[in-house]
């Protein structure tokens, strides 16, 4: 039986640096490991001083962790982008009316779709946006300008 190998994103099977990649493995190639683990820690330190964290609830109390993360960025050529770029657009779209019915007409709670209680009992229900009509129906952030959204 062949032995499958994990996919790499940075490598092709031959070793050489993906198209999109190449700048990036060249640099990680020069750079000292100790620079990367300051850079680790000073992230680290950072996320903890902003409060990027999670809680652990299952282990007996609420442990604050930090989200885990790589300061070694996941590249995404033109093509990926724009094959995700849909699928997000999308999601926003989704998101924004989710949010629209929740704090209008309800309908998804009405037909049974989501228990209310876990919309209306969640402490970030916001009971003063009932009925409130946001600009574009955008909730949060607003898109920057140009967005497709």
């Amino acid at each position: 039986m062949t032995e499958i190998a994990a996919f790499d994103e940075m490598h092709r099977h031959d070793g050489s640096a993906r198209d999109a990649y190449r700048d990036l493995a060249r640099w990680l190639a020069e750079t000292p490991s100790e620079r990367f683990e300051q850079q680790r820690r000073a992230a680290e330190m950072l996320f903890r001083r902003l409060g990027i964290t999670f809680a652990v609830y299952a282990e007996g109390g609420s442990t604050e962790r930090l989200i885990p993360f790589d300061i070694v960025p996941r590249v995404i050529s033109a093509s990926e982008w724009r094959a995700m770029e849909t699928g997000l657009v999308q999601r926003v779209k989704a998101l924004n009316a989710f949010l629209h019915d929740i704090y209008h007409d309800q309908e998804i709670l009405r037909a049974g779709r989501i228990p209310s209680d876990l919309v209306l009992g969640n402490p970030q229900f916001q009971k003063e946006m009932v009925g409130v009509d946001l600009p574009s129906r955008v909730y949060g952030l607003h898109p920057l300008k140009g967005s497709k959204i």
